[in-house]
C-alpha cells in the first residue's frame, strides 16, 4: 500500500503501481507479497447458514481445535482467533506490561508502528542475542520478513526465560513458519511468557479471508478474546479455516510444491544477475546496486516487486504462480536490465 511519501509500506496493494505506471489490475503480475499464489481450493460448498446466520460458538470451537492441532499448540496454552494477525498485533500494546520494548530489526514494519502509536517507541536490535538490560517486551518475526532470518528454538526459549524473570514477554510472529519445518516455537513453550502469532492467509493463499491466531498464556490471550467480543470472525472464515487446517494432505503437497517453485525462481533471478541472499519458500530476497531502478523497470512492464527504503540494494520477489508467469518474469528481467 502507498505511504504518504509515495514509498511502499507493504506489498499486496496495486493501487500505487497503477497510479504510477498505469494498466488495469488484470495486466499486473503482483510479486510484492509473500502470499502463496496457489490458494487453498474453496469450491466445496459451505453450509447455508455460514452466510445467513450469525457465527456460532461451536463453529469457532471447531476452528480453534483444528488450529491447535495444525500448529501443535500445547494444551496449557490458550488460543484465540481473529480477523487477521494485523488486528492482533495492534492489540498487543493494550495487553502487555509497561516497560521498554525491543524489536529485532529490520522486519515487518507494522510491529514498530503499533507500539510507536501507543507511545512506546521500540528499541531496534541488530541482534536479539544481546538484549538490553531493561527490555521488558521483545518482538521478533521468525522466520523473519523480509530476509528469512531464523532464530533457533533453544535461543528463543532462553530469551523467553530471561524476559519471564523480568515480568515481561517474548512476542514471536510466525507468519511464515508454515513453510519452514521446525521453525515454530509453539510445541516447545513451557511456563515462559511467550505470545505467538500465526497467519492463516499466507500459506493457504487466502489473505482476503482475514484469519489469524494468537497462542500464549491464558490470562493474556483471554484479554484478546474480551477485546474482540462476539462475532469477530465471519461464518465463511470459520468453516474454510477449519477445513483447510485439517487438510494435512493438501498442506504436505503444497509445502513440496512451494519449495520446488522457489528453487525455480532462485535460478531465474540468479541467471539474470541478481544475488539471492535470503527468503523462505514464499519469497526470495535479492540484492543489486540499483534495486529501485530494477523495481521501476519491471513496473513499466507491469510486474510489481517489493523494495525497502531502509535497504536500497534489496528487492523481494514472491512466487509467480505458473510456468507462464515465471517465463514472463525471466523475460522482463532480461529486458529491464537494459534500462539500468
Amino acid at each position: 500500500m502507498p505511504r504518504k511519501d509515495g514509498f511502499m509500506e507493504h506489498g499486496g496493494d496495486l493501487t500505487l503501481a497503477m497510479e504510477r505506471f498505469g494498466g488495469a489490475r488484470e495486466d499486473w503480475l503482483d510479486l510484492s507479497t509473500g502470499i502463496n499464489p496457489y490458494g487453498y481450493p474453496v469450491n466445496e460448498p459451505l453450509s447455508p447458514h455460514a452466510w445467513t446466520a450469525l457465527p456460532e460458538k461451536a463453529t469457532e470451537e471447531r476452528l480453534l481445535a483444528a488450529a491447535r492441532q495444525a500448529y501443535h499448540v500445547p494444551d496449557h496454552l490458550a488460543l484465540a482467533a481473529a480477523p487477521g494477525t494485523q488486528l492482533l498485533l495492534s492489540l498487543l500494546p493494550k495487553l502487555l506490561p509497561e516497560g521498554p520494548v525491543a524489536l529485532a530489526a529490520p522486519t515487518y514494519s507494522s510491529h514498530k508502528d503499533v507500539w510507536s502509536r501507543d507511545g512506546r517507541e521500540p528499541v531496534e536490535l541488530s541482534s536479539v542475542y544481546a538484549l538490553p538490560a531493561d527490555a521488558k517486551i521483545v518482538l521478533l518475526v521468525n522466520p523473519n520478513n523480509p530476509d528469512g532470518r531464523l532464530i533457533d528454538v533453544r535461543s528463543l526459549l532462553d530469551i523467553a526465560s530471561t524476559l519471564t524473570e523480568r515480568g515481561g514477554y517474548l512476542v514471536v510472529d510466525e507468519a511464515f513458519a508454515d513453510v519452514v519445518p521446525g521453525a515454530s516455537l509453539l510445541p516447545h513453550i513451557g511456563t515462559q511468557n511467550v505470545l505467538v502469532l500465526r497467519s492463516f492467509g499466507k500459506f493457504f493463499g487466502l489473505a482476503g479471508l482475514r484469519l489469524g491466531f494468537l497462542a500464549g498464556p491464558k490470562e493474556a490471550v483471554g484479554k484478546v478474546a474480551d477485546l474482540l467480543e462476539s462475532w469477530s470472525l465471519s461464518g465463511p472464515a470459520l468453516e474454510i479455516g477449519a477445513r483447510a487446517l485439517r487438510d494435512q494432505e493438501w498442506q504436505d503437497k503444497m509445502s513440496r510444491r512451494l519449495i520446488e517453485d522457489m528453487a525455480d525462481l532462485t535460478v531465474v533471478l540468479s541467471e539474470q544477475g541478481l544475488s539471492v541472499f535470503g527468503g523462505t519458500p514464499l519469497f526470495a530476497l535479492a540484492g543489486l546496486r540499483n534495486a529501485k531502478g530494477l523495481h521501476e523497470a519491471l513496473a513499466r512492464r507491469r510486474i510489481w516487486t517489493r523494495i525497502f527504503d531502509y535497504a536500497p540494494t534489496w528487492i523481494r520477489f514472491g512466487l509467480p504462480g505458473s510456468p507462464e508467469n515465471m517465463e514472463r518474469l525471466s523475460g522482463a528481467l532480461a529486458a529491464a536490465q537494459q534500462d539500468l
